[in-house]
């Protein structure tokens, strides 16, 4: 049986999704930048595009910004967003994707700002009274706190975020790649600057996502060389990605609420299994609080094995199981989770990030935890 539970890290592209994407590969080819008829339809489906995701949103389309993905859209609100606005303070966790992370070090290192690290406690959350502290010494700051985490799937307040930086004049920035299309995000009524996306975290394509910067908060572009994006961003877009983003948005907005109690009964009998079955097991983080996590999202901690220490993800897949071992964006990597190195997370325990999408079954948990109960069952 072949099982994927690394949704975090990508989902499967929508049949809708690829429906809406093949014509633009085959006969909609024009250039949008281009003043003849083939150019102007494509340039008419990148607009009903952007319309349709500020409609979602509740924004307006002279808000929205396609881009390669999340990560790019991070760097642009962070980097431009210091730049354009002379902030000299930028305040974030240290459990920020390293999207996030790494590019406000980089804005440090340069001596463009003075940056400045909350503390988390050992399930990850943040203090908020913390957070107003640093912003009253640091009026006009860059905030950057994530809405949910995608290695242990803690959700931040972002209403009372969004209202502390408004009171302080900051600029307020939030990756919400991991719940885009999973959520409702009203951006009229949320004080939040820049949000951004990637579309194959809501079953789109992957190399495409957007940015959303609030009107008056507006910023200049991180790459140049061409008037697209509104002047925001130069190069040909990437018009099947877009158009492919927009529908996957539409679709996820369309059945959210359906899909939402689906995954969160994955999830639940997920956990329940894994507690009935699997003696010493834990959860990262706020994971398994179904009203502080995000319902795709399970960060299990396993007890020590010394058959299955630093070979569970391999095991897993042998077995047919995907899986993902803290962020997908590090799985290749020899270092650890930074996340869970900031929870003190033990080491000689496993830690699996499980994540679900409405394409699971109750049968892929049953499967997943039978092989989990496996490979504990050797030592004992």
């Amino acid at each position: 049986m072949k099982v994927y539970l690394d949704n975090a890290a990508t989902t499967a592209m929508d049949d809708r999704v690829i429906d809406a994407m093949v014509p633009f590969m085959r006969t909609h080819y024009g250039n949008p930048s281009s003043v003849h008829s083939h150019g102007r339809e494509v340039r008419s489906a990148i607009e009903k595009s952007r319309k349709k995701v500020a409609e979602l949103l509740n924004a307006s389309p002279s808000e929205i910004f396609f881009t390669s993905g999340g990560t790019e859209a991070d760097n642009t609100a962070i980097v431009c967003g210091i730049e354009t606005h002379g902030i000299t303070h930028a305040i974030t966790s240290p459990l920020e994707h390293h999207a996030v992370l790494h590019t406000l070090e980089v804005c440090a290192a340069k001596g463009l700002i003075k940056l400045s690290i909350l503390d988390t406690n050992e399930k990850g959350e943040i203090d908020l009274n913390q957070l107003e502290e640093m912003l009253k010494s640091n009026p006009k700051s860059m905030v950057s706190l994530m809405h949910a985490n995608n290695e242990i799937g803690n959700l931040s307040d972002l209403n009372k975020i969004g209202n502390l930086t408004k009171e302080y004049d900051a600029f307020f920035h939030s990756d919400t790649v991991q719940t885009m299309g999973h959520y409702v995000h009203d951006l009229k009524s949320l004080s939040v600057d820049a949000i951004v996306a990637g579309a194959h975290k809501f079953h789109g394509p992957k190399g495409s996502g957007f940015l959303y910067v609030r009107k008056d908060k507006k910023i200049h572009p991180f790459i140049y060389g061409g008037a697209q994006e509104r002047n925001m961003r130069g190069g040909t877009e990437n018009v099947i990605g877009i158009i492919g983003t927009s529908k996957a948005l539409e679709i996820a907005y369309e059945d959210m609420s359906e899909h939402q109690l689906h995954i969160e009964n994955i999830k639940k009998y997920f956990t329940q299994r894994l507690l009935n079955e699997i003696p010493g097991v834990q959860f990262n983080g706020l994971s398994a609080d179904l009203d502080k996590s995000l319902y795709t999202v399970l960060s299990v901690s396993l007890p020590p094995s010394e058959s299955n220490r630093g070979m569970l993800l391999f095991n897993l897949d042998l077995e047919g199981v995907s899986a993902s071992g803290g962020s997908a964006c590090s799985s290749g990597a020899t270092v650890g989770s930074h996340v869970l190195r900031a929870l003190n997370h033990t080491p000689d325990r496993d830690a699996v990030r499980f994540s679900f999408s409405r394409f699971n079954t109750l049968e892929e948990v049953d499967y997943t935890v039978g092989k989990l109960k496996d490979f504990y069952a050797v030592e004992a």
